[in-house]
């Protein structure tokens, strides 16, 4: 493949990468090319050692959600950047699916529960309205209690699914780096 077509095709791959960003990345690739050239490598030598454009594009791809994510904590972002992952290979399916999909029945399992909790006074004023002559001031005193654990389970959970994701982008950028230098010495 010829240099012209290698950076078209890129160009078209990473069109979701901000235009600045599609900039550099394109005049490194011009450098590349040229320092290659300069050692007396023909363009086809050039675009064989960079590999394939799709190849490039899932890589760069990656790193830009990873970087996003990690600059702009939220859950969207690391969602983007969890898939940006995945695409990379079939290997990153199994190491990165099964701890995103455990961290997120934790993050729900703990969000319901502390929900549960601050509901229990509403449900407890549901059952008086439904039926009055099972109040009992027990009732009123414990779903108290309970919604007071479900406000701390809240904050708790808050600063959890913070910490978790934080960790989880530097896990998914720890993943990538072993994924890319896997590839490096499998050349």
């Amino acid at each position: 493949m010829k240099k012209d077509e290698f950076l078209q095709e890129l160009k078209r791959l990473i069109h979701k990468i901000p235009e600045h960003d599609q900039a550099e990345i394109l005049q490194d690739m011009e450098e590349y090319f040229t320092d290659g050239m300069i050692d007396g490598k023909t363009e086809e030598e050039i675009t064989a050692s960079l590999g394939s454009p799709k190849g490039l594009a899932k890589d760069l791809l990656a790193a830009h959600h990873l970087e996003k994510a990690e600059t702009t904590i939220s859950s969207g972002n690391v969602f983007r950047a969890m898939w940006a992952v995945l695409g990379l290979g079939f290997f990153n399916l199994i190491i990165v699916l099964g701890p995103f999909i455990g961290l997120v029945g934790v993050l729900i399992g703990g969000w319901a529960a502390s929900a549960g909790f601050i509901a229990a006074p509403l449900l407890v004023l549901a059952n008086y309205v439904l039926f009055p002559d099972t109040f009992e001031w027990f009732d009123v005193f414990a779903s108290s209690a309970l919604c007071g654990l479900g406000l701390f389970g809240a904050i708790g959970m808050y600063t959890v699914t913070r910490f978790l994701q934080i960790g989880f982008v530097r896990y998914l950028k720890f993943n990538m780096r072993l994924v890319k230098g896997g590839l490096r010495h499998a050349e």
